[in-house]
């Protein structure tokens, strides 16, 4: 009898592992189809993406499409210069070319160089007789050349301190 039972669990153990095997089967095959299933709904549903993407794009053309975009670039540009233009102070001393009143400057500088020339007095000639040595006749012109400059020169200052002063005057 123990050698029937110990046949008999050898069978059912036999039985049991045909039947394991069997039912991995048939759940690798149910997992198969639910995977095969879940693949066919994938694809139908690209299907219907494609096709909706198409319905939505037969109206679309890439040319009206570009025209588009332009003409909103191009509005984008004219809403900017109105606002470049609201924002710029209007008529505040911008209406003037900065050159063209450098140049009037200068012009009117030159003016009073001019006029301040011609009030420059120069040296009278001297009515005596000249050394007879040249270096002291090279010492008195080196001298009185000095002096004239000097006196220039610090009149110049005076007069073109005098000038900003003027201007600074005439600006403010």
């Amino acid at each position: 009898a123990a050698l029937q039972a110990l046949k008999r669990k050898k069978r059912y153990e036999k039985q049991l592992s045909q039947i394991d095997g069997t039912l991995s089967t048939i759940e690798f095959q149910r997992e198969a189809l639910e995977n095969s299933h879940t693949n066919t709904e994938v694809l139908k549903n690209m299907g219907y993406a494609a096709q909706a993407m198409k319905k939505v794009h037969e109206n679309m053309d890439l040319n009206k499409i570009d025209d588009l975009m332009q003409d909103i670039t191009e509005q984008q540009d004219v809403a900017q210069e109105i606002s470049d233009a609201i924002s710029n102070r209007a008529g505040f001393g911008d209406e003037f070319d900065e050159d063209e009143l450098m140049a009037e400057l200068e012009e009117l500088e030159q003016e009073e160089l001019n006029k301040g020339m011609r009030n420059v007095r120069l040296p009278s000639v001297p009515s005596t007789s000249l050394p007879s040595r040249p270096g002291k006749l090279l010492l008195a012109g080196r001298f009185t050349f000095l002096m004239v400059k000097t006196c220039s020169s610090t009149r110049k200052r005076a007069e073109d301190e005098d000038e900003m002063k003027k201007l600074a005057a005439w600006a403010s």
